[in-house]
């Protein structure tokens, strides 16, 4: 008896992408959309035929009007009847409105190519797009800031190697996690402002069907791009084959994949912590860690995080791969990919920043927890405290440090093997030659004794550069984890 349903059940012929219907956020879903994508191709289309009319060309203010009326009553049922038969999505396009629109449909795509609706509208629905993880960017750079101010003076312990190293403050770690977002930041500022759009170049990028339209007049195409470019909103690149140069995807992959490795070391970095029980992710009322340990409080969120990270960061060695490999003006072999990566990477960088949010604006910090772990290092980590006060009584540097090391090796070893509470202090106060009671040597071990600039270091990165990213910015709750 097979456990498996039935293969030709007609509930079983669609299949969801977990990254629309359990992971990004609507409005990423909705901008990354077969409709949207094809309202953007009409907008691009009408804003052809309107710089067309203005220049003199053949089309009419009433086959505008008529674009213009039916721009936004995309039938993609229509259009997908055309492409089965077509075997051409942009030419399916053009065709299903010419039904709508049969006024408009002899100019509709007048001089262009595929790459006129394909590479300039994935280019501005990817600003759009970069947009909206600059918000959810920002977002998070708040929530994390609001966090590093909270805890700024409170002493923990640092690791280096994940082994004990000197004291910090929860908030000056803090603060490590946000400068990354901040180099994120302004990657993704340079990639907005610099990131040009294809233009109207023709078949192969030489504009010659649009110099055909103006009767050998290239001066009259320049001005028709830049009037077109006006219009759109972006400057035209330079020089293009048929298709735009495929490095502009390349530096967008760059800043989505940048955005994943911050996030993900946020992640691992909170699930140690979790595991050392010092800070938690957000755990709600109702929320069930393990379906047979009823008592667990998985990092679900953070391991999402990693986990979506690893997929972004999977992306660009192929994506270089397609840059690599174009041949001449233009091949074909980018078009499925370029489907797959570009708004794959999207909607998983808007996944992450969504729930990097939550995690940042929601953690759970344990004080005692911290201190108790801090405490039971701090001895070892007050040596030079220790040796500068001993040197001051009259003691002698070379032969206390030789003492400091026995004691801390056998303090150590009784932590190790025992179990034992940190007794660094009582046996040093054994020693004549520090001079000192277990309460004179206790009183040393003040935790912010050892924790440095952190506080100042915290206030000041939060009052200077983290200041100046967040001016101007509302965080806003427009999207929640879905899962």
């Amino acid at each position: 008896m097979s456990f498996l349903p039935p293969h030709d059940l007609p509930e079983l012929a669609h299949f969801e992408h977990p990254l629309a219907s359990r992971y990004a956020s609507k409005a990423m879903v909705r901008l990354l959309s077969p409709l949207y994508r094809m309202r953007v191709w009409r907008r691009l289309w009408v804003a052809l035929a309107e710089c067309q009319m203005e220049m003199g060309l053949p089309v009419s203010r009433g086959q505008i009007d008529e674009m213009k009326a039916t721009q936004d009553e995309v039938d993609m049922a229509t259009i997908s009847t055309y492409e089965f038969q077509l075997r051409h999505d942009v030419m399916a396009a053009i065709h299903a409105w010419g039904d709508q629109a049969p006024k408009a449909r002899p100019i509709i795509h007048l001089g262009a190519t595929s790459c006129f609706v394909t590479d300039n509208g994935d280019l501005l629905i990817a600003q759009e797009a970069l947009q909206l993880l600059r918000k959810r960017l920002l977002d998070v750079i708040a929530g994390l800031a609001e966090f590093a101010d909270q805890w700024k003076d409170q002493p923990t312990l640092g690791f280096t190697h994940f082994q004990p190293a000197q004291p910090t403050t929860v908030g000056k770690r803090a603060t490590l996690w946000i400068q990354d977002l901040l180099i994120d930041l302004n990657d993704i500022n340079h990639v907005i402002a610099t990131t040009p759009i294809r233009g109207i170049k023709g078949t192969t990028g030489t504009q010659a069907s649009f110099v055909e339209l103006f009767g050998g007049d290239g001066k009259q195409v320049e001005k028709l791009e830049q009037r077109f470019c006006d219009k759109v909103g972006l400057p035209p690149i330079h020089v293009s084959g048929q298709t735009a140069t495929r490095k502009l995807e390349d530096r967008i992959g760059q800043v989505l994949c940048g955005v994943s490795a911050s996030a993900s070391k946020f992640a691992c970095d909170l699930r140690l912590l979790q595991h050392l029980k010092e800070i938690e992710e957000p755990f709600e009322k109702k929320q069930i860690g393990s379906s047979a340990m009823p008592y667990k409080r998985n990092p679900m969120r953070s391991e999402r995080i990693n986990s979506l990270s690893r997929f972004v960061l999977g992306l660009m060695p192929s994506s270089y791969q397609t840059t690599a490999t174009q041949w001449m003006e233009r091949t074909l072999d980018d078009s499925a990919h370029r489907r797959l990566t570009i708004s794959q990477g999207l909607l998983a960088v808007d996944a992450i920043l969504v729930l990097y949010k939550n995690v940042a604006t929601g953690l759970v910090v344990y004080p005692q927890v911290i201190q108790s772990r801090l405490m039971q290092e701090l001895p070892f980590m007050a040596a030079e405290v220790l040796l500068m006060e001993a040197v001051k009584r009259g003691g002698d540097r070379q032969d206390l440090h030789e003492k400091f090391r026995l004691a801390a090796l056998s303090a150590g070893k009784a932590i190790k093997e025992a179990g034992s509470a940190n007794n660094l202090m009582a046996i040093l106060a054994k020693d004549p030659a520090w001079q000192m009671s277990e309460d004179e040597l206790n009183a040393t071990l003040d935790p912010m004794r050892f924790t440095g600039r952190s506080s100042d270091q915290v206030v000041e990165f939060l009052c200077g550069p983290v200041a100046t990213a967040l001016q101007g910015h509302f965080s806003s709750n427009d999207a929640e984890v879905r899962v």
